[in-house]
């Protein structure tokens, strides 16, 4: 296995005061691309969508809770399907206590077109606690401009008024993955090919190595600095 170089405390400091200059022109690029999003116009959501819950049906003004702004995770999962994707499934392992959200009076939900009994048989099998609601029969992911993928999208609430705010998916949702970012802070990285990485890294393919988390220990893949998986 590579290693980086290896060189002395005084020099290791140096090189990571250096780094740190580097660091916090993207840091204050985020926060001035966070103010420039909290000055985004909103459109109002004027069709009456429905959903459904543990707590049974409801209304996209019901999945603020009583709060003033929502944050709506669209889990890939289709009526019937078979498919349970590693991706979303990651995303939703990285949503930790909503307390902290729910502070700032903002709630925090996935919603998918999968029926309530086969999104709830998933969310026991991973030993989530999120709320879920299906929006079976309804054009709401359409409508946020989803065909069949993820996203996510933001939603303000003044009474019973709605406004979309924010909306993004690909690479904008890696920032909910709080694995990604802790990787993104070490040697190796996420390991995938796609990264800027020394010569002799171990990388595998983009994606080839996610699994959901009770997964892992059968069908683990760890990249080597050959190319090769180890399965």
């Amino acid at each position: 296995m590579n290693l980086p170089p290896i060189v002395s405390p005084e020099e290791w400091q140096a090189a990571r005061d250096e780094l740190l200059v580097k660091e916090k022109t993207p840091t204050r690029s985020l926060d001035a691309l966070a103010a420039e999003r909290r000055r985004l116009p909103v459109v109002a959501v004027e069709k009456e969508y429905a959903f459904e819950g543990v707590e049974g049906k409801a209304t996209l003004v019901d999945l603020f809770d009583g709060r003033r702004q929502l944050i709506v995770y669209h889990f890939m999962m289709e009526p019937d399907s078979d498919h349970r994707c590693p991706g979303c499934s990651g995303v939703a392992d990285n949503m930790g206590n909503m307390s902290h959200l729910r502070a700032r009076d903002t709630n925090l939900v996935l919603a998918s077109p999968a029926p309530l009994t086969q999104l709830l048989e998933f969310r026991t099998r991973m030993g989530w606690t999120l709320p879920w609601y299906s929006s079976q029969g309804s054009t709401f992911n359409a409508d946020c401009g989803l065909d069949g993928g993820f996203g996510l999208s933001v939603f303000l609430r003044d009474g019973d008024r709605v406004f979309r705010s924010y909306f993004t998916t690909a690479r904008g949702v890696d920032r909910l993955r709080t694995d990604f970012n802790l990787l993104d802070l070490t040697p190796y990285g996420r390991q995938e090919t796609w990264e800027d990485s020394p010569e002799g890294w171990p990388q595998t393919a983009a994606y080839q190595w996610w699994r959901l988390h009770d997964e892992y220990e059968t069908q683990s893949a760890v990249p080597m600095a050959d190319g090769e998986v180890r399965v």
